[in-house]
Parts: C-alpha cells; sequence; structure tokens
C-alpha cells in the first residue's frame, strides 16, 4: 500500500533540484551586481534578459514542441495513448496533461511544461510502433514521473541561466572592452569582470544541468517503476529504444539532439567517451537499477 504515498516525492531529488535552485540564484545574483557594476549598458542586457526570461517561462515548452513538429492529439486521434495516460494520472493523483505526438521513426517521449497543471507529454510515432503496450506504459509513466517531480521547471530555469550568459559573452565580444566611455583605462577592467563571471555563470548552469538531468531520470525510471508495478517493462522499453537508436538516420538525431535533456533517451547513436557531459546516466546503468527494483518489488509482494 505504501507504493501510492511514496509515488513521486522523490527526496533526493527534491534536494538536489533545491540545491540547484539555490545555486542558480547566487550565481544570477551575482552576475547582475557586476552587470550593474560595469554601467549602464549592461542594464540594458539585463532588462531584455528578465524580458526573455518571462518569455521563457511562459513559451518555451511551445517553442520546443514547435520546433520538434509535435502536434496535439484528441482522445479521438489517439485513443489507446490518452487512455493510458489518463490511467496514469489517476493512478499518479495528477491533472491530465496534453498529449502530444511527432510523426518520426526516432522512437522517444518526453515531457514539458512550467507546472504539473500546464504540462505536454509527448511520444513520438516511431515508439509507438516499436513498443508494447506494456513497455509505453511504462515510457509514459517516466514521463509523468517527471512532471510530478517538477523537475522540468528546473531545468528550464537552468537552461535559462546558460542561455543568457552566452548570450553576455557574445555580446563582450562584439563590443569589445573600453569603447563607451572617454577612456580605455576605467573600462576595461569592469568589461572584464562581466565576461569572467559570464563564463563562470555558464559552467555552472552547465554542469547544475548534467547533474540535475543525470539525477532526474533516475528518479523517473523509479516512479514509473512504482507507478505500473512492473519495472521490467520499462526496462525493455528502454533496452530497445536504445537499440533503435543506432538505425535512426543521422540527419534527424542532429535535428532532435538540443531536445537531448528532455528525451527518456538521449538521441545520439554512438557511445561517447563523453559520458561526463551526457544529460542521461548510461542506459545499462538505468537498466540494472529497474532490475533491482523488480527484485524489490517481488520480494514485498511475495513477503
Amino acid at each position: 500500500m505504501a507504493s501510492r504515498t511514496s509515488f513521486g516525492k522523490d527526496t533526493g531529488l527534491q534536494a538536489r533540484m533545491l540545491i540547484t535552485m539555490f545555486l542558480l540564484g547566487a550565481v544570477y545574483l551575482v552576475l547582475i551586481g557586476v552587470l550593474f557594476a560595469a554601467g549602464a549598458s549592461f542594464v540594458v542586457i539585463l532588462v531584455a534578459a528578465a524580458g526573455l526570461f518571462a518569455l521563457q517561462v511562459f513559451t518555451s515548452d511551445k517553442i520546443a514542441l514547435a520546433s520538434m513538429g509535435a502536434r496535439k492529439v484528441t482522445p479521438q486521434q489517439a485513443p489507446e495513448l490518452h487512455a493510458m495516460v489518463e490511467r496514469l494520472c489517476v493512478q499518479a493523483d495528477l491533472p491530465k496533461p496534453t498529449i502530444a505526438v511527432i510523426d518520426t521513426p526516432m522512437p522517444n517521449a518526453f515531457a514539458m511544461g512550467r507546472s504539473q497543471k500546464a504540462a505536454t507529454v509527448c511520444a513520438t510515432t516511431g515508439i509507438m510502433e516499436l513498443l508494447t503496450p506494456a513497455e509505453l506504459e511504462g515510457v509514459m509513466a517516466h514521463e509523468l514521473s517527471h512532471v510530478a517531480n517538477r523537475d522540468v521547471m528546473v531545468m528550464t530555469l537552468a537552461s535559462f541561466g546558460a542561455a543568457v550568459a552566452s548570450m553576455m559573452l557574445q555580446f563582450g565580444f562584439l563590443f569589445g572592452g573600453g569603447h563607451h566611455h572617454g577612456s580605455d583605462d576605467e573600462d576595461g577592467p569592469g568589461f572584464l569582470v562581466v565576461l569572467l563571471v559570464s563564463m563562470v555563470v555558464y559552467v555552472v548552469s552547465f554542469f547544475l544541468m548534467q547533474a540535475l538531468s543525470r539525477y532526474r531520470e533516475f528518479a523517473a525510471d523509479r516512479g514509473a517503476a512504482v507507478l505500473t508495478g512492473r519495472p521490467s517493462a520499462l526496462a525493455s522499453a528502454l533496452l530497445k529504444i536504445s537499440g533503435q537508436m543506432q538505425r535512426v538516420p543521422q540527419r534527424d538525431l542532429r535535428a532532435a539532439q538540443e531536445m537531448n535533456a528532455f528525451f527518456i533517451i538521449p538521441a545520439s547513436a554512438k557511445s561517447s567517451i563523453a559520458n561526463l557531459f551526457s544529460t542521461h546516466p548510461p542506459v545499462e546503468q538505468r537498466i540494472a537499477r529497474l532490475q533491482r527494483l523488480e527484485q524489490q518489488l517481488q520480494g514485498t509482494l511475495a513477503a
């Protein structure tokens, strides 16, 4: 009976998300302080960034969905998918998200949205053809776990930090230091500080996103296992999807790579040495954990 209450509340994930938000906040404050110290031209950037931020929180998911070619589907158009998500939402005590489909052979799924009420869960036609109903249910439960854990919002915020910082760097290099106030001496150092701080913000945001996004995948796998009670179905889905990724044309994979942090399996064909920089833990690790969960679940059932 514990499964109902323990679903989705992943304390390890909550703690990591809090730390991430705190560090991002601290880094943003430093950036703002430095910009003000550096002079008016940077304050303009700051105002622009704030506007962008508001825009991003409310539109990032729509823009991402549009860029992926996702289209909303009604219960009439995709009855099985709707019924499956509805059933899982009832179990997980979540509001039903918007359901979208992407026409692509690449088997994948993702969830987006700034809150539980404004979420979208998306599946590709490739994944619906590839998986059995039980496996697809595992994948959808995984995506709903992301929504329940509210980690999508934190990822959106973190990616924004990286975006603003890279904008600052480009702006800085474009306009070079020391041109606005009469003499070069007073302006040079402030300008360099802005560049340095922007770089730090970028690096910090980047690594926070990496660390959080890998952990959140484990958390969502676990949530899906608890929700469906069938970790093995999700494990075989992950195996099938990653096996199928090798066969997807490179062009399609490249087009999808920007969205990797949100996918259930990242869209890269090669197993890379750059594991440090991957947004997801290796599939083998995820499957091993799911197998352990399967044993635990069977143990508790038997006991």
